[in-house]
């Protein structure tokens, strides 16, 4: 993907692929476009991969397994906090 300009900000996008078996397999992604505000946060934030997460699940209908890289992100109590906060039956 080309980001063209020189102030056009800051470009951001997680992705996953959700496989199930007899069924399609999708590549899922959250996209988001951080501006060049002096406050504004520069990366996804626990809330972006939640979402994702579940979306994904919403959509799967079935269980999950992720596979995390040790991103401060991915690893964070927030992060962890919500994980735990989620019903996962389908």
């Amino acid at each position: 993907m080309t980001v063209s300009g020189r102030r056009s900000g800051r470009l951001s996008v997680a992705g996953l692929i959700a496989v199930r078996p007899s069924s399609r397999t999708r590549l899922c992604h959250r996209l988001r476009v951080h501006r060049s505000g002096k406050d504004e946060r520069r990366s996804m934030g626990e809330r972006d991969y939640i979402s994702l997460i579940d979306g994904v699940h919403q959509l799967v209908k079935a269980p999950i397994v992720l596979v995390w890289d040790r991103l401060n992100t991915h690893v964070s109590r927030a992060m962890r906090k919500m994980i735990d906060d989620r019903e996962w039956r389908v």
